[in-house]
């Protein structure tokens, strides 16, 4: 298994963004592809800044979350299914990233980066890079990473930045209801992303 010396790390180095994380994170979940992108839902005409949500709790986003869907973008564009973000506490009080996904050739690539809010222990603005630790006070090398949407069980979240150039939607378990996955979709509309330009994640 390659680590972060990878394609995985060198593209989000190289696209100053983070994760998720990728975010980067993975399943299809129970839902097929054309719930994504159905006819009625559209990218609003709103050009209102985009917001995170008002309080991130940590300890309760820490651990593994699994990419159902996501905006295609050209450093995941290896990654075929089951793509994971593990968060956990570091000692210094900033998050640790362990990123992993699925390529053609069935072989796991991963990227470790960290993680730093933006703003206080409840912001849900944080800053993510993936560089090597000796090049972590270069700022172009840190991406934002915003949660935007997250349910009151902490099972299903979205992650963007504020261009909306990038899109995550994260989920504790692989598999969605497909009922709160077209809400949360709704949602996202709401905030102005472009719904069927998502594509899902396969396990």
């Amino acid at each position: 298994m390659r680590t972060a010396g990878s394609h995985f790390a060198n593209a989000r180095l190289l696209s100053v963004l983070a994760v998720s994380a990728c975010l980067a994170c993975g399943g299809a979940g129970a839902q097929d592809r054309s719930s994504a992108s159905p006819d009625s839902q559209h990218r609003t005409t709103s050009t209102a800044p985009l917001t995170a949500i008002d309080t991130l709790d940590v300890q309760r986003y820490l651990g593994t979350w699994h990419e159902i869907a996501r905006y295609p973008n050209w450093f995941q564009r290896k990654c075929v299914g089951q793509v994971t973000a593990d968060y956990a506490l570091d000692s210094d009080g900033s998050l640790k990233v362990l990123n992993r996904c699925r390529q053609a050739n069935d072989e796991f690539d991963e990227a470790k980066g960290t993680a730093l809010q933006q703003g206080g222990t409840t912001s849900a603005r944080l800053k993510v890079s993936f560089a090597p630790a000796w090049l972590s006070f270069i700022p172009f090398l840190w991406g934002d990473y915003w949660v935007i949407d997250i349910d009151a069980d902490y099972q299903l979240a979205a992650v963007s930045e504020p261009g909306r150039d990038y899109l995550w939607v994260l989920s504790k378990t692989p598999r969605v209801d497909p009922a709160r996955y077209q809400a949360l979709l709704e949602r996202l509309a709401a905030k102005g992303f472009d719904i069927p330009k998502i594509e899902l994640t396969p396990q």
